[in-house]
């Protein structure tokens, strides 16, 4: 059901019958030694196979975020606070304009919580909408197996190491690194890469597949609950 394989007459048809959708949140950014654009190869994934098995339609991910930190990064681009939240706000917009009213925010990118409160205003303007905001790489279920697997998990480490957001060609270390501490609040982004080198924060780069699959197959599930079981009672 990705938005990419209808054409507009097969989405109106849809939405003679239902009215959620998908909209996933990434960033386009360092990972270490992973793809640049991991959190949105991971947002975009993992709410088409929650959402398939449903029939509900996935739009395509916003591929830029939220981040400054990593500005000394190549390939690393960053929107500004406001601009991002006014985009956001405009897509929760258009969509409404076009007769969708339980929209799931899928985000796979932490830097990109500030637009929660954009969200949050949006509904409060909206009465007739409902819009859940949801980190699926910090979700309950997600959290829980990570830490079972492994407790030190962290950005650019093994948890975000799957078979789709690796680079053909590139090695891991095999070494676990040492958990990044950002002491001193927010740093520029020379001071930022200074820290945190390679850019992973922290925990070994990779873990058996059976590993990381069982992290996804927890992600995909606590997206798909949300997305059958998630909203309010209409009425």
């Amino acid at each position: 059901m990705r938005v990419h394989d209808l054409n507009w007459m097969q989405l109106e048809t849809y939405l003679e019958r239902d009215d959620r959708i998908v909209l996933p949140l990434g960033s386009t950014e360092q990972h270490a030694y992973l793809s640049l654009g991991t959190d949105n190869i991971l947002a975009e994934r993992i709410a088409v196979e929650a959402a398939e098995p449903v029939g509900v339609p996935v739009l395509p991910v916003l591929a830029y975020g939220l981040t400054p930190t990593f500005a000394a990064y190549p390939g690393s681009p960053t929107l500004r606070v406001e601009t991002y939240a006014r985009v956001i706000g405009d897509l929760l917009d258009s969509l409404h304009g076009q007769g969708f009213r339980r929209i799931l925010i899928v985000n796979g990118h932490g830097g990109n919580t500030p637009a929660r409160s954009q969200v949050a205003e949006w509904l409060g303007a909206h009465a007739d909408a409902q819009a859940i905001w949801h980190d699926w790489w910090n979700g309950a279920r997600v959290s829980e197996t990570a830490t079972a697997i492994d407790p030190v998990w962290s950005h650019a480490a093994w948890s975000e190491n799957f078979p789709w957001t690796r680079l053909e060609g590139v090695v891991m270390p095999t070494d676990a690194r040492e958990p990044v501490s950002w002491r001193g609040g927010p740093l520029t982004p020379e001071a930022a890469r200074h820290v945190a080198g390679d850019g992973s924060y922290g925990g070994l780069y990779q873990r058996p597949d059976e590993d990381v699959l069982r992290l996804w197959k927890a992600g995909v599930e606590e997206v798909r609950a949300l997305l059958v079981d998630g909203w309010a009672p209409s009425g």
